[in-house]
This record gives structure tokens, C-alpha cells and sequence, in this order.
């Protein structure tokens, strides 16, 4: 069987699907990822990405870190592609799918999925640090020539709610994503290195029938994978059908 025939056919007879996805999964929407070639860490700026996008970064140079954040974190105009939609098509036919991201993007949301555990926060929520209001990514983009942006409210300082270098994952979306991928019987893992922990350990708790790796490069898990596909996730999945009411 192709490789698409037997993805068809674990998405067909699974009950429940976990979607685990990274970076690799935006990139068809034209938002840079970090690791690859071309990514965000191999491109050249006044400070290191990884140093920028860390949380000591933040509170010691935050005019450094909104001009970083707003050139390449968050942009107007990318939409869902493919491996998005498919997805949300997946969960309207009937589907019990989550997925469970490390973007930021919110481009699931997007796309229409409901059910979306984000590991790593959002650019499309913002709050104050002194009176916690929160503000969309509208509202910052609107101020991304303020400098730092400030609340209308108080005045001041919003950070984006994402979690940065120094700082712990959420723990009530950690927790739901742990349980999802463990009472799932298909796990397709898509765009992610899995480099970067305690997400990437977040497949240990995967006890289900099939695992499924759909990456570029090879990841530490390709050898414990049902199925590896390295051809561009929107195009795959874009040839998966969709039977409304499974």
C-alpha cells in the first residue's frame, strides 16, 4: 500500500486521533520555523533568537524583544493552508481528533478546530502585567510602533502570552494534552523535530495502536513509527477523504 492509502486507512478505523504538531505545520503558510536551513535560528540578528525569545530577554530588553516579535512572530496576512483545514474537515465529518500544538500561530483556531491544546501559548492573546486585561493581536499590531506596547487601561506593560525560554508550560492545557494523547488510539506527529522537551516527551505517554511521523527531517521517534512520511504535511493530508458521520 502507499503511504497515504495506510494513513487513510489508520485515520478510517481509529476512534480517537491525536494530531501533535509544530513549526513544520505552518511553514505552507508562509510562517518561518526555527531549525530548518532557512529557519529563525539560522538567520542573523542583533542577539541570538533563542536568547531573544528567552524570558530574562524579555524583562531586561523588551524594546529588543517587540521588534523581534512583531517582524517575525506576529505577522498579518497568513492564513490556514492545507494541514489545517484537512484537520478541522476531520473533526466536522465526525472525527474525535485533537490536536495539540507547539505553534503559536493560532492558525488551528483558524482553520476551525475546537479542540486545541497550545503547548507554548498565543500571539493572538496579550495582557497587561500590571492589571492582567488581555488584548488581541489586533490591538498590539496596532501599537507595534509604540515601542513596547501598554495597557489602555493602566498603562502598563503587555506581554504576549507565550511561553518563552525560563518559563513552564500551563499546566491545565499540560495536563489536557497529556490525557488526550494518552487515551488516543492514532497518533500523527507532524512538523516537529522533536528537539525541544518537555513537549517533545509529551509522546511517551502514547500507549495507542499507531504512530505516525510526518516530518521533513528524521526524528528521534522515526524507528518506534507505524509509518514515516517526509513529503509536506498540507500536501499529504490534502489527499486524505473525508467520510461525514465516522
Amino acid at each position: 500500500m502507499e503511504k497515504i492509502e495506510i494513513l487513510q486507512d489508520y485515520i478510517d478505523h481509529a476512534e480517537k486521533i491525536v494530531f501533535f504538531g509544530g513549526a513544520g505545520v505552518s511553514t505552507e503558510s508562509g510562517v518561518p520555523d526555527f531549525r530548518s536551513q532557512d529557519g529563525l535560528y539560522h538567520q542573523t540578528y542583533k542577539y541570538p533568537p533563542e536568547t531573544i525569545l528567552s524570558h530574562s530577554f524579555y524583562m531586561s530588553k523588551k524594546k529588543d524583544f517587540y521588534d523581534f516579535y512583531f517582524d517575525k512572530l506576529l505577522t498579518k496576512g497568513i492564513l490556514p493552508n492545507k494541514a489545517h483545514k484537512k484537520l478541522y474537515e476531520l473533526e466536522a465529518a465526525g472525527k474525535d481528533i485533537t490536536i495539540v500544538t507547539q505553534n503559536i500561530d493560532g492558525l488551528h483556531q483558524a482553520a476551525g478546530s475546537k479542540r486545541v491544546f497550545e503547548l507554548h501559548g498565543s500571539v493572538h492573546r496579550n495582557y497587561c502585567e500590571n492589571c492582567h486585561k488581555f488584548f488581541d493581536g489586533e490591538y498590539m499590531i496596532r501599537h507595534r510602533d509604540d515601542g513596547v506596547p501598554k495597557c489602555d487601561a493602566c498603562g502598563g506593560d503587555i506581554k504576549p502570552d507565550v511561553v518563552l525560554y525560563g518559563e513552564g508550560l500551563d499546566q491545565k492545557t499540560l495536563t489536557g494534552a497529556v490525557a488526550a494523547i494518552a487515551g488516543a488510539d492514532l497518533l500523527i506527529v507532524g512538523g516537529t523535530s522533536l528537539a525541544v522537551y518537555p513537549a517533545a516527551g509529551l509522546v511517551d505517554y502514547f500507549n495507542g495502536e499507531h504512530l505516525v511521523v510526518m516530518n521533513r527531517d528524521a526524528t528521534e521517534r522515526d524507528l518506534h513509527a507505524d509509518l514515516v512520511i517526509r513529503d509536506p504535511i498540507g500536501e499529504s493530508l490534502d489527499k486524505i477523504r473525508v467520510k461525514v458521520g465516522e
